[in-house]
């Protein structure tokens, strides 16, 4: 079946000299801008998400028992971008997962990376997420996620919009959220496919520590449910739950034929995560994403070769990628050698824990005291070029109020699944924002 059979489209062309003047490119980033700061709309309807939810739930409740108490998850304004911003961001992920296919970078990655990371099975990793700031110029890439959460939620989320003007109406009616169920079940049986002989698994669970206290335990049940009506069996569970008996990894009774991974330990390196460890080392189970998807695509120090022009050139890499590769903020190993200098420049850098998520643990430079810099220096740790992120306006009890914005492309083998915005107040996204949360992306 082709890949636009299964629903996976191919990213936009990239943007060149047939994909329009420099003038039209500035003329739809300002319209952009022009509905960011001044569009107050409400466009997210709370009754259809509800209907939709329960949809896509199997659960006429589902609204009231899991987001009616998460009340910062969806914003009620989507966030506008230009045509040439999706094409940019898309030339970038496709130019990480190019050069992620060399040998020199694959064994220079992999010089940092746990030794469970060094078995490839197969898979490429399903619903890779790449994270952007935007503002007056072009995306800026800030970081990669192989785990990325809040796709199924999104879907949902960009379904229920309404057109709150003639001037909107042309851009929420073109959507990817209408292709996404499909796609997304194409994506998981292409990752079973790269390491088994048949079509599809039986039976799929979806992994974390303590599901139902995740912050994103709805979308867990959204997967389980898309997987559920697709005809494949599926279960939301801990890995507590999970037995390796004659070579077979079993829950609740069942064999597990594939995995979906939403567990933050990457090296899979816990106690508590011995026996999905032991069934993956064991090619007894397909585990997307797994420990190799993560140390050659997210791995934080792995954005100090990624932004590393003169390193890359000396690579022989291609200048088409060395140009989608150029806007990702230069980013360094924190080391004893240029401590001085990484101190003295802080206020123009944002350092964040190479083994950190979630924005756990990371300091904007002009935050930091003395004290958090010791540790700093104590742990390993980078420091990436400070990107401001972009600004949504919106109306909070009559009043004008400015959120940032971050963007998130959901992809798999360097296709676009969705596209998706975070809106918040503070140093990093967070869902504790009145006015803020999820928030779908429309593309002029």
């Amino acid at each position: 079946m082709s890949a636009d059979e299964h629903g996976l489209q191919p990213p936009p062309r990239a943007v060149g000299e047939d994909s329009g003047s420099q003038a039209t490119l500035l003329a739809d980033r300002a319209l952009a801008g022009n509905f960011n700061q001044t569009c107050f709309c409400i466009t997210l309807d709370r009754k259809a998400l509800a209907a939709a939810l329960q949809s896509a739930a199997g659960e006429r409740a589902f609204y009231d028992v899991h987001i009616a108490s998460r009340p910062h998850l969806f914003s009620d304004v989507p966030v506008f971008l230009p045509e040439a911003d999706r094409a940019a961001m898309m030339a970038i992920a496709g130019a990480i997962e190019t050069l992620a296919s060399t040998e020199r970078y694959t064994n220079s990655v992999l010089a940092w990376a746990p030794e469970i990371a060094q078995h490839d099975f197969g898979p490429r990793g399903a619903l890779m997420g790449y994270d952007f700031h935007l503002g007056s110029g072009p995306p800026r890439l800030i970081e990669i996620n192989t785990n990325a959460g809040g796709a199924f939620l999104n879907a949902v989320g960009a379904r229920a919009q309404l057109a709150c003007c003639d001037a909107v109406q042309p851009f929420i009616s073109v959507s990817d959220a209408s292709t996404f169920d499909r796609a997304v079940v194409a994506m998981f049986e292409a990752e079973w496919q790269r390491q088994r002989s048949t079509l599809r698994p039986r039976t799929i669970a979806i992994i974390d520590d303590e599901p139902k206290a995740q912050y994103l335990y709805p979308e867990f049940l959204l997967a389980e449910r898309l997987f559920q009506a697709s005809g494949i069996e599926a279960m939301v569970t801990d890995p507590s739950e999970l037995a390796f008996v004659e070579g077979k990894l079993i829950a609740r009774g069942r064999e597990i034929d594939l995995v979906y991974n939403r567990l933050v330990d990457f090296s899979l390196s816990e106690p508590t995560h011995a026996v999905l460890r032991e069934a993956y080392l064991a090619n007894a189970v397909v585990l997307t994403p797994n420990p190799r998807n993560h140390a050659v695509l997210a791995h934080k120090k792995n954005l100090t070769i990624l932004s590393d022009s003169a390193l890359l050139e000396s690579w022989g890499v291609s200048p088409s990628i060395l140009k989608a590769l150029s806007s990702i903020p230069r980013t360094v190993s924190v080391t004893p050698g240029n401590s001085s200098e990484l101190w003295a420049n802080r206020k123009r850098l944002f350092f964040k824990p190479t083994s950190g998520h979630g924005g756990k643990a990371v300091y904007r430079g002009d935050k930091l005291t003395r004290s958090v810099w010791e540790e700093i220096l104590q742990a390993d740790y980078i420091a990436q070029e400070l990107v401001a992120p972009g600004e949504r306006q919106i109306l909070l009890d009559g009043t004008a109020q400015t959120l940032k914005t971050d963007v998130r492309l959901y992809t798999y083998n360097g296709m676009m699944l969705l596209a998706a915005a975070r809106l918040y107040r503070g140093q990093t996204t967070n869902f504790r924002t009145a006015g803020g949360g999820f928030a779908p992306v429309f593309f002029i």
